[in-house]
């Protein structure tokens, strides 16, 4: 018999795409409220996801040279197979820079001191081994962190980034920009997850409208 395959099969699947009913979505207060009895080091990941929108391989693989403080952006370069370690992102469009929220740049600040200012090159969410984060790892410190906290809620990754999305859109950002911090292939898919977040109805785009007119007219 042959070795093992010499690439991974599953690299490229496209998995179904979950239907809107589907898009598990914590307010931006409960979801703060989740954050604060993480442990520290914990705290950063789960907040990547929140205020950042990178998927799990995605933040498996970030590393400091993408963390641009100055900016205040993060670039998403690489995901992390579970195979064969880092590869390039999901899809071209996967590729992407994101907006850092002052709340995320001070974690992330705080983590890379904890860290003892490591390398360009490290692992922001690296183990001690070298490797990166694994989720049943990360779930289990969570769960015991929020029991003890005596709170109801519990979160998962996928979950933060789809909050991120919903705190995109309840700050005002246009579709294509969220699209584009996504990540999505395209900007219909955003629509086909997220649409019925967005101001529909005659009342909420009145009400969009005038604050604008009240913040710009003096």
């Amino acid at each position: 018999m042959g070795g093992g395959l010499t690439t991974n099969p599953t690299r490229d699947l496209e998995l179904p795409v979950p239907r809107p009913d589907e898009v598990e979505i914590v307010a931006a207060a409960d979801a703060a409220e989740l954050l604060e009895p993480l442990p520290i080091e914990d705290k950063p990941i789960w907040a990547t996801a929140l205020y950042a929108g990178l998927r799990y391989g995605e933040l498996r693989a970030l590393r400091w040279r993408a963390v641009d403080f100055a900016a205040g952006t993060i670039r998403v370069e690489e995901s992390w197979d579970p195979k064969t370690g880092p590869i390039e992102p999901k899809t071209r469009t996967s590729r992407r820079t994101t907006p850092m929220p002052d709340t995320l740049r001070e974690l992330l600040r705080n983590h890379q001191k904890l860290r003892g200012n490591p390398a360009r090159d490290e692992l922001v969410f690296g183990l001690d081994s070298g490797g990166p984060f694994n989720s049943a790892a990360l779930y289990h410190r969570a769960d015991s962190a929020w029991r003890e906290a005596g709170l109801d809620g519990r979160l998962r990754l996928h979950q933060a980034r789809h909050s991120y999305a919903s705190h995109l859109i309840a700050a005002g950002a246009n579709p294509k920009a969220i699209s584009t911090f996504m990540g999505h292939s395209s900007i219909n898919l955003t629509y086909d997850l997220y649409g019925h977040l967005m101001p529909e109805t005659e009342v909420e785009v009145a009400s969009l409208l005038g604050g604008y007119l009240d913040r710009e007219i003096q």
